[in-house]
């Protein structure tokens, strides 16, 4: 038999991590970080359009997204986003306790897939069914009208951008909210029973701490998603409710055709998504203490 060779091996254990990462980064690279750096670049170059040659001079559209008409569509991106997390957590959270805790272990794969069936579909026909039923001739006032009620203005208002982004979003917080109650430690409900807790003193000292970690991944999730939500807005909300997303959608393929304003305005939406993503990971992987 041939002895081995007792030369060791060249270590290339720093190659390997690099092999297995290369094809996600390359991916990440092309159609993530160089976009990005170039849209930065255009949000530097003022009243720039199609075809113009970038030279970048500085900050002012950065400084004209201060002006308080602007600021108004960023603060109104911020509401609709705040208030929809609010909405599909108030909504979300009983769902999910009785699909995780009060429902047989043989229904609850069904369930989730009939909640979440809605996803299955375009996001825009969803928007076009609600307009069918907001709208002033639409299945809620006729069905107001059957009960000789007062029919309702919803469609092409805050109201109607509201209730879309909830019903978008909904399933995405159910669904994390069920990955936290379903490891609920009923043992601890138990044991505050024991000790003459209350069910209002159980849900808020027992609970809510142990799905903290799920609560936060779920509202961040859904005010990522809201708040860069186009198609919403535009087909429910009208002119009256504008966001940042339209504004960008506007600067770009709209009459106005300013990309660098456009880019800026694009700019702000990605930091704001990213401090919410910062966040998700720092709050979203914490573990409650007891």
């Amino acid at each position: 038999m041939v002895q081995a060779s007792k030369f060791p091996r060249p270590r290339l254990s720093w190659l390997q991590p690099l092999i297995l990462l290369a094809p996600a980064g390359i991916w990440l690279l092309l159609l993530l970080v160089l976009p990005t750096l170039i849209i930065f670049e255009l949000s530097l170059v003022p009243n720039i359009r199609p075809g113009d040659i970038v030279n970048p001079s500085g900050f002012d559209n950065y400084i004209r997204i201060l002006d308080p008409l602007y600021l108004q569509v960023m603060g109104r991106s911020l509401f609709f986003a705040l208030t929809s997390t609010i909405i599909c957590l108030i909504l979300g959270f009983p769902v999910a306790y009785w699909i995780a805790q009060m429902t047989p272990q043989r229904w609850r794969n069904l369930l989730l897939i009939g909640f979440v069936l809605p996803l299955w579909t375009s996001s825009l026909l969803r928007c076009y069914a609600w307009i069918t039923i907001l709208r002033p001739t639409g299945l809620l006032n006729s069905l107001l009208s059957s009960f000789n009620l007062p029919t309702l203005d919803i469609l092409n208002n805050s109201s109607a951008v509201l209730i879309g982004m909830s019903y978008s979003f909904l399933p995405y917080m159910v669904l994390i909210l069920y990955a936290a109650l379903e490891k609920l430690d009923k043992r601890l409900l138990e044991a505050a029973a024991d000790l003459g807790a209350n069910p209002v003193q159980t849900f808020w000292k027992v609970t809510v701490p142990q799905t903290l970690t799920g609560i936060a991944a779920g509202s961040f999730l859904v005010f990522i998603g809201t708040f860069g939500d186009f198609i919403d807005p535009e087909l429910l909300g009208g002119a009256s409710s504008m966001t940042a997303a339209r504004l960008v959608y506007n600067q770009f393929l709209g009459p106005t055709q300013n990309w660098g304003f456009g880019s800026a305005l694009s700019t702000m939406i990605i930091l704001v998504v990213s401090l919410a993503i910062a966040l998700l990971i720092k709050f979203g992987d914490a573990t409650p203490k007891h």
